[in-house]
């Protein structure tokens, strides 16, 4: 490492105001501070040391990503080959599934990394790190079977309209991976719906629909609770495994990066929003018992990658709470309301990220006025 680090210092100059490649010192510097931890120190005010920086924030968020991203590898194989009625052994599998979400993860972070760069280059600015994350989770809210362009382009669009039109990483609302997702179902619905897309290259006569496409149909003919947890289930790239999922969050918690108060909140909101529907039972898919919302679809991904987002979130304890809540009840109203768009998990985080700052400002609103209460009544009773 030392070689590295001395090549790097014997580099920098040329990087740095008045150097041949100055222009890009600060594509330099993102490598720089990529590889080794910033050298750079407050020198007034008053300020907190830590030991993490952001880049090391969003890598451990990565980390908790991989447990979904390798079972996702595998299933993807998994339900191609059981799709042609073959029972292949388990690296067959893993390498078919490989081949398909390599491609996309690729594409995701050259396209993103390159408008990141751009943007950087233009402004002046440092690299933000925020797509460290977001350049992971794109390709795992895509099906397998998603074109490699339309990768690209929901991506550019997420990390321009998402991200840079508000200043970048950091003052973006709404959350980029999401965006992404959400453009590309709106503006092709044809390739992110139906059987065909959940399942790579299957066979022509069999029905690759996921729990919720069966619940749109009125089919509750589900897969067992147990396949739904472990995640043997078509359905987009990193969401159909909940303990995969489970193990990401275990680090990100330990790790205090992730939320477990969002986490938790969405979980409750969910449920009570099953159980009163379980109440009303007007059809089958109020029926079907409430914990299902939370291995069917994207619920247990969005609540531990996507709620937690700690940009997009809300940022006062008790705000997470009444955030992480309402994200889990109108996920599932969507869900059981909305035949067209059994999937509410993303809209109803988007729906959330929207409404974070105005939670915030009441919740911070009323931290004021009940403490000018109890400034009152202590001058009162000294009186």
């Amino acid at each position: 490492m030392k070689v590295l680090r001395d090549f790097l210092d014997k580099q920098k100059p040329h990087f740095e105001k008045g150097g041949r490649f100055e222009k890009l010192q600060s594509t330099f510097d993102a490598f720089e501070t990529f590889l080794y931890v910033p050298d750079k120190v407050t020198t007034s005010g008053a300020h907190i040391r830590d030991a993490i920086d952001m880049k090391r924030t969003m890598i451990i968020v990565v980390l908790a990503l991989i447990p979904p991203l390798l079972f996702g590898i595998w299933n993807v194989g998994y339900q191609h080959f059981i799709s042609n009625g073959m029972t292949p052994d388990f690296w067959p599998m893993v390498g078919f599934g490989f081949m398909k979400v390599f491609p996309i993860i690729v594409v995701s972070y050259v396209v993103g990394l390159g408008i990141e760069f751009a943007f950087a280059q233009v402004r002046h600015h440092e690299v933000n790190e925020g797509f460290l994350v977001s350049g992971m989770l794109i390709p795992l809210v895509m099906p397998p079977d998603v074109p490699l362009w339309m990768v690209a382009v929901a991506t550019a669009f997420a990390v321009v309209i998402g991200k840079e039109v508000f200043g970048g990483t950091g003052m973006n609302v709404l959350n980029p991976a999401l965006t992404a997702r959400a453009f590309l179902f709106f503006a092709y619905p044809s390739e992110m719906s139906g059987d065909r897309v959940w399942i790579a290259e299957k066979a022509d006569a069999y029905s690759g629909a996921t729990p919720l496409g069966h619940l749109l149909i009125n089919d509750t003919n589900l897969p067992s609770v147990h396949d739904m947890f472990m995640g043997f289930i078509p359905g987009s790239i990193g969401e159909t495994s909940t303990l995969a999922i489970l193990l990401g969050a275990i680090l990100l918690i330990a790790t205090g990066i992730g939320s477990a108060r969002i986490m938790l909140s969405v979980i409750v909101g969910g449920l009570t929003m099953g159980l009163l529907f379980n109440l009303w039972g007007a059809n089958a898919y109020m029926e079907i018992p409430a914990y299902y919302h939370l291995v069917m679809g994207g619920f247990a991904f969005g609540t531990v990658y996507m709620a937690t987002d700690p940009v997009s979130a809300a940022q006062t304890a008790k705000g997470k709470i009444y955030y992480g809540f309402l994200i889990g009840m109108i996920a599932v109203l969507i869900r059981v309301f909305n035949p067209a768009y059994p999937e509410g998990m993303m809209l109803s985080i988007l729906l959330l990220n929207v409404f974070a700052p105005l939670i915030d400002h009441y919740v911070v609103q009323s931290n004021i006025k009940m403490r000018l209460k109890r400034a009152k009544v202590a001058v009162t009773a000294k009186v």
